[in-house]
């Protein structure tokens, strides 16, 4: 039996200031959620298309939800949101409890389901005519393996966002971080560059594949390499090394 959704907004209020947030959700009411992700300003950069009517969607490590509740606001006919690290307390400060709020209060149909990445297959997650894959792939201590996992579920198209690395070589190529280095944070494994990503994504069975959102201008990773390195204590020179793309591809 699932839960009554919640409708009073002071106690909805009280519940979103308890949940430390990733995604930036508007939960009407004029209640966003404090995510430190500016999630509707990224949907820009992901190039959503105007409707998924028709469709269905698998949002991939879903964390708070923002994309799984965006593809179903924009008419898709089912939604499912799947994730296994935040949702089984990952990290010490996230969960699954503001994907929960967030879908109770915005009474959303999305379903869900707890699976790790490397575990997805079409017998427990069924075939989806589109796949979002977003700020993962740079998570995944087997990142062709991972996109394999992602192409297997998918019957028309996957939209990636991904951190890159190793923007100076044309040849595709990814760094492989043992530690901490990149933000200082230990969950960070892999940074392929361009290249990199378009080739696995053909590799495992993407026909045609495209960069929606591409590598940004060196004055630009200057600037945010600042920023980074003044807000939260980042190497500035290391920073210049990355930045973020968006890639579309499609099995036909």
């Amino acid at each position: 039996m699932s839960a009554e959704p919640e409708t009073d907004t002071q106690h909805i209020r009280q519940k979103v200031e308890s949940i430390q947030w990733h995604h930036s959700i508007n939960l009407g009411s004029g209640l966003v959620t404090p995510g430190q992700d500016n999630s509707a300003k990224k949907l820009q950069r992901l190039a959503f298309p105007a409707t998924f009517e028709g469709k269905s969607v698998l949002d991939i490590g879903s964390w708070d939800g923002f994309f799984a509740f965006e593809a179903e606001r924009r008419g898709a006919e089912k939604v499912l949101a799947t994730d296994s690290f935040i949702w089984q307390g990952g990290v010490d400060w996230a969960g699954k409890q503001g994907f929960d709020l967030a879908k109770s209060v915005l009474r959303s149909k999305v379903e869900e389901k707890v699976v790790d990445i490397l575990d997805i297959t079409p017998e427990n997650v069924g075939m989806h005519d589109v796949v979002f894959f977003l700020g993962v792939l740079y998570h995944m201590r087997h990142p062709l393996l991972s996109l394999e996992k992602v192409a297997s579920v998918t019957k028309e198209m996957v939209i990636l966002e991904t951190a890159v690395d190793m923007l100076w070589h044309r040849r595709p190529a990814i760094a492989f971080y043992p530690t901490d280095e990149v933000g200082q944070d230990p969950t960070n494994w892999c940074g392929p560059n361009t290249a990199a990503v378009v080739g696995m994504l053909r590799t495992v069975g993407f026909k045609r594949v495209k960069v929606i959102s591409g590598v940004r201008s060196l004055p630009w990773r200057i600037a945010k390499a600042a920023y980074y390195k003044w807000k939260r204590g980042h190497q500035f020179w290391s920073g210049l090394r990355f930045d973020r793309i968006v890639v579309h591809a499609w099995k036909e």
